[in-house]
């Protein structure tokens, strides 16, 4: 599902009067005729269009963050696939006032890279892989790892942040990163290894064990990766429940 099929951001627009105009044919803006709503509607959807339509054409993912429902973020996806960030982060315990943030991986385009503490984990590195995506996606990040990252690195996140934990939760899928790859059968490359092991890992690291580092970025990196294959699941179901069964 694309921005484009969208009329929900629209003041005076819900579900009820969006699913109206797709049953009636009207699935794109180009196609949009007033006469299904009411004259102030209309006049509404059509200044929303005529406004969106430059926005996304300047590629603003930050105004449509702003317009859409924050439950709907998740349309915002196909638009701007190419330059989303998916991104995870490793600590050495739960709380951002007492632990530290060991290691930060981030996927765009195909490409993984991972940001490690005393190396190459600085505020600036950070603020050129966040600051430069259109769309950032984590699972549990508006909870856990943005805090963690605001509190540690000084950041603001201005970026629009999908947060998969939500959408996940609307179609069941609960529990933890980890419940919610077994649920989609999505591997690991036969990694067995929890964040409590990921935290132990680090410790060893910093003991002297390279190995456990190497461990460590390559478990991050599958949690990072891992959210491409469940966002691509999960905008691919909710098109199906939310928008094609609705179209004539």
């Amino acid at each position: 599902m694309r921005i484009e099929n969208s009329f929900i951001p629209v003041r005076g627009v819900g579900e009820k009067t969006e699913r109206k105009l797709w049953r009636n044919g009207v699935t794109h803006w180009d196609e949009f005729d007033p006469s299904f709503v009411g004259s102030k509607t209309g006049d509404r959807i059509e200044s929303f269009i005529a406004t969106a339509s430059e926005q996304l054409d300047d590629g603003n993912s930050r105004f449509f963050a702003s317009e859409f429902p924050s439950g709907e973020s998740w349309r915002l996806y196909e638009n701007f696939r190419p330059n989303t960030c998916f991104f995870d982060i490793e600590t050495t315990g739960l709380s951002h006032h007492s632990s530290v943030v060991t290691t930060v991986s981030l996927h765009r385009d195909g490409e993984t890279k991972t940001l490690v503490r005393g190396d190459d984990l600085t505020r600036d590195a950070l603020r050129r892989e966040l600051d430069g995506a259109d769309l950032l996606v984590s699972f549990n990040g508006k909870r856990f790892d943005q805090p963690f990252l605001e509190y540690e690195f000084d950041l603001s996140f201005d970026t629009p942040h999908v947060d998969l934990m939500y959408p996940c939760k609307r179609l069941g899928l609960t529990g933890g990163l980890s419940a919610v790859e077994s649920e989609l059968e999505i591997g690991r490359g036969g990694m067995d290894i929890s964040g409590e092991d990921a935290v132990r890992l680090w410790y060893r690291y910093e003991a002297g064990d390279e190995g456990a580092l190497d461990t460590l970025v390559r478990y991050n990196q599958y949690d990072t990766r891992n959210l491409e294959t469940i966002l691509d699941h999960v905008c691919d179901t909710l098109h199906e429940d939310v928008f094609a069964r609705h179209l004539p």
